[in-house]
């Protein structure tokens, strides 16, 4: 199999040796040149593993797509119509718009980096165009399905303090189901009812936590993770019949289960959560750069599509209860 055709996977530097060193060596000038990047986010910037590999796979995918149909393996070749050229391709074989975006932003904070490092003579990405993605406004739980599916949870079963102390928690704060699975105990202000949390980006934000959260906590922490403690725990709040810290895909499963047990006929999962936390605070009035910081956005923008949520509960009440709607 030739060089070009063989798959490759560039060292994340938060574990960078030696070995990586010696592997990078063999590396063409595209590879470098990757490898070079994804190292300058880790290193310099301090990225997230996550996005280093996101990155990382849309820029590997790139690179073999050149070698295997272009036969080019070095960035100062890569033209705008090439990059163009590929994301058609991407988008010929069932690629989303928004997978397509990610793309794009790879390639652009690449050839930028190389640009900026003498990598390249000109950035070729620069006039790359984002592909325009529709917007669908987010499901959400009214309040009065939140306090269903709550208090239809057990505490008296198995776990079912933990269960209900993570769910509160979920719709309380708006965490996103990582940050509830990395929530620390040191992390956790009982008097001022904050939590510190570690966000995407690495980016750290203070957050309130609701009385009935706090509530729920101090029932599980008190009763039920004492008997969860193992000699390997670590001081993640929320723990496993092992004692190790539950994972994001088991937190997944244990809101799918009470959400099956809770009767309500709505497909419920940790981020719906989120959105509903987002979507009460701004119906009761509040401030929409305050929730941005709860939720911890980088972009305001991002946030502001829980107004059109609201704005559709809005006109949908005017309709119902209005004589002349």
């Amino acid at each position: 199999m030739s060089r070009s055709a063989r798959k490759w996977r560039l060292p994340i530097y938060e574990s960078f040796d030696c070995q990586s060193l010696a592997f990078r060596a063999n590396f063409t000038k595209m590879e470098q040149a990757i490898d070079s990047f994804i190292r300058f986010l880790a290193v310099e910037r301090g990225l997230s593993e996550n996005y280093q590999l996101s990155t990382q796979r849309s820029l590997a995918d790139f690179a073999q797509w050149c070698a295997a149909k272009k036969k080019i393996d070095d960035p100062h070749k890569v033209t705008l119509a090439l990059m163009s050229e590929y994301l058609a391709d991407r988008k010929r074989a069932g690629l989303s718009a928004s997978s397509i975006k990610l793309i794009v932003v790879a390639l652009k904070i690449f050839f930028r980096f190389l640009a900026a490092k003498g990598g390249v003579d000109r950035d070729p990405a620069e006039a790359l165009a984002l592909p325009r993605i529709e917007r669908y406004l987010p499901e959400t739980l009214n309040e009065l399905q939140v306090e269903q599916l709550l208090e239809k949870i057990d505490t008296k079963a198995l776990h079912g303090l933990r269960d209900r102390a993570m769910i509160e928690l979920l719709y309380a704060s708006g965490l996103r189901i990582s940050e509830l699975a990395n929530a620390r105990l040191e992390n956790f202000n009982f008097e001022e009812r904050i939590m510190r949390v570690t966000g995407k980006g690495n980016k750290t934000r203070l957050i309130p936590v609701g009385r009935k959260a706090c509530e729920a906590l101090a029932a599980y922490l008190s009763t039920e993770r004492p008997k969860l403690v193992k000699r390997r725990s670590s001081n993640e709040i929320f723990l496993s019949e092992r004692g190790t810290k539950l994972t994001t895909a088991r937190i997944w499963q244990i809101v799918k289960k009470h959400a099956r047990h809770s009767g309500l006929e709505k497909n419920i999962y940790p981020h719906l959560l989120r959105h509903s936390f987002a979507t009460h605070l701004l119906g009761n009035g509040a401030d929409l750069r305050i929730i941005q910081e709860m939720l911890g956005h980088a972009d305001i923008s991002t946030t502001q599509v829980y107004t059109h949520v609201d704005q559709q509960r809005l006109k949908a009440v005017h309709r119902q209860f209005h004589p002349r709607a």
